[in-house]
């Protein structure tokens, strides 16, 4: 199949964006089925983590963000260059055959490694997805798009994690290589489902050469790093609930069966409210969502520290349903932001960059949240939960003080 050809921006069929929901939704899948049982799978005990073993799951896990943002920026520019989808869709068989792959065994060395891989597979997904998106859509529906993408993006992350939280109270430990083969076996589809969705489309043409000062253009700019600046302490918080979250239920009494519950009914409300949040941002601007999202996740982090020191009480786990109902209208926002600030012939490149604050906010979040918990238990997970929601607030804010400023110097200069 020829990926090369006419006019650049050209609107196509709707067919292109179910391929990259349909991919991003199995990518997500294998990977949060496969992370939720990481932890068991790596220590042979399905409940509980010793303090010992945390940092050293810890740090495993971390390789695959890792992998991510030591390439995605290379994942960019190859999908400027050669095209969205032979990137999209070599990410997407190459992560299938890593997930088989990690069942073959439980030595550190071999996680390690394919972990790492994995990461790197994760990010090419990620960054050619997203230029897809920002591709095929407007500025006025942009946000309901990419509340669509981050709705199948997240409700691939969540029911994986419902899934595999589900088998760890259902499967013995020894059992637990299988699902790696699901995960891979669900990658597979999405490949096959991507391939038949594209069939016999011919991409435009992209960049031939790989410039330096393309790369400035599109990474190194105030409003760039303003909108994913944030999401990288978004991720440093998600990163750690990732890996622990499954032993930290079973901590404070919280059995597996109804985190899975919990965290399927979580997946269909993102699937419900994703593209409404997004139609909000197009129809009512980004910066509000993007408020009210921050609103949201600082009031979930201190209530995160509630649940850690007094179990999970009624009125608090109300609390985190308000709350992650309001965080959630910052993914759509903050994504139809990055695509308004891209140019279309480095936007894999710019898109990158979301991915490469991600895991590194992911990589960071595990290291610091391990180390913290490690030496200070609870109290150290509050240290962390301020230092996330701070970052957050401050971030934000520098955010919506940017856009003042870009609206006063245009009406200074006469535009509308």
């Amino acid at each position: 199949m020829s990926l090369s050809g006419p006019e650049h921006g050209a609107p196509e069929s709707p067919r292109l964006l179910r391929a990259v929901f349909g991919t991003t939704f199995f990518i997500r899948f294998g990977f949060g089925l496969t992370v939720s049982v990481f932890a068991s799978y790596f220590s042979g005990q399905s409940l509980g983590l010793d303090v010992g073993s945390v940092g050293q799951v810890g740090f495993l896990s971390s390789l695959a963000p890792i992998g991510e943002f030591a390439t995605v920026l290379l994942s960019g520019l190859a999908a400027d260059r050669f095209g969205r989808f032979p990137i999209l869709l070599g990410g997407t068989v190459s992560a299938a055959i890593l997930l088989a792959a990690m069942s073959f065994g439980r030595a550190a060395v071999l996680l390690g490694g394919v972990n790492f891989l994995f990461g790197v597979a994760s990010g090419a997904i990620l960054a050619a997805s997203l230029a897809v998106v920002a591709d095929q859509s407007g500025p006025s529906e942009r946000g309901f798009e990419m509340g669509r993408f981050d709705a199948v993006n997240l409700l691939g992350y969540i029911l994986g994690f419902a899934s595999g939280f589900a088998a760890l109270g259902a499967l013995p430990n020894f059992e637990l290589p299988w699902l790696f083969r699901v995960g891979a076996a669900v990658l597979l589809v999405g490949f096959v489902f991507a391939l038949r969705s594209v069939r016999g489309y011919v991409e435009p043409p992209f960049r031939k050469t790989f410039e330096l000062h393309h790369i400035r253009a599109a990474v190194l700019r105030r409003d760039v790093l303003l909108v994913v600046l944030p999401w990288f302490v978004i991720y440093m918080l998600l990163g750690t609930a990732f890996v622990f979250l499954g032993s930290a239920a079973t901590g404070i009494g919280l059995p597996t069966s109804w985190l899975a519950a919990l965290i399927g009914g979580g997946g269909l409300l993102l699937l419900l409210t994703q593209p409404w949040f997004g139609r909000q941002a197009d129809r009512r601007g980004r910066p509000l969502l993007l408020t009210l999202g921050t609103v949201g996740f600082v009031a979930l982090l201190g209530i995160a520290g509630l649940l850690a020191q007094y179990g999970p009480r009624p009125y608090l786990l109300a609390g985190v349903g308000v709350s992650a109902l309001l965080a959630l209208g910052y993914g759509p926002a903050a994504l139809a932001s990055l695509a308004d600030v891209s140019e279309s012939l480095s936007r894999g490149t710019t898109m990158a960059v979301y991915s490469l604050v991600i895991s590194a906010g992911m990589v960071v979040g595990l290291w610091v949240s391990s180390a913290l918990y490690s030496a200070y238990a609870v109290p150290g997970l509050d240290l962390f939960f301020l230092f996330v929601a701070s970052g957050l607030v401050l971030l934000t804010v520098a955010r919506l003080d940017d856009l003042v400023a870009q609206r006063a110097a245009l009406g200074l200069r006469g535009h509308p």
